[in-house]
């Protein structure tokens, strides 16, 4: 795909490979070219139509704020005080201590995956209750 993208925008790449072509096969392509090149262009235009009627809508607001004598400082700091976003829940507390095959002591909520040093030492027959804290 990359490839095809160079030979369109280089001009000597372009030359090359028409001549491989036939004036029919070339007009084809042209009239497709050109069509999704309007069709761009169109979507373009529009983008820009709504970013314009965006921001007169934004300009409208601050013209009112404006002659309402309210500072745009102002209304951050009265939406600063809306409700904030949920707050992250506390870390549970460790359950399970072991010592991993590094001979490091770890610990473990009990939540999650279990550890694969403690679901080794598990396999090999001790129980979970002989690492509770």
């Amino acid at each position: 795909m990359n490839n095809m993208i160079e030979t369109l925008l280089n001009l000597r790449s372009l030359r090359a490979q028409a001549r491989e072509m036939s004036i029919e096969d070339l007009q084809e392509g042209l009239q497709k070219f050109t069509q999704v090149v309007e069709e761009r262009r169109v979507e373009e235009e529009a983008a820009k139509a709504e970013n314009k009627e965006q921001e007169a809508k934004l300009q409208k607001y601050r013209d009112m704020l404006a002659a309402e004598g309210i500072t745009p400082e102002e209304l951050i700091a009265l939406i600063g005080d809306a409700p904030k976003a949920k707050k992250k829940r506390a870390t549970r507390p460790a359950k399970y201590k072991f010592v991993d095959e590094n001979g490091d002591e770890k610990t473990w909520t009990g939540q999650g995956r279990t550890p694969k040093a403690l679901q080794q030492l598990l396999d090999n027959g001790d129980a979970l209750a002989s690492f509770e804290i």
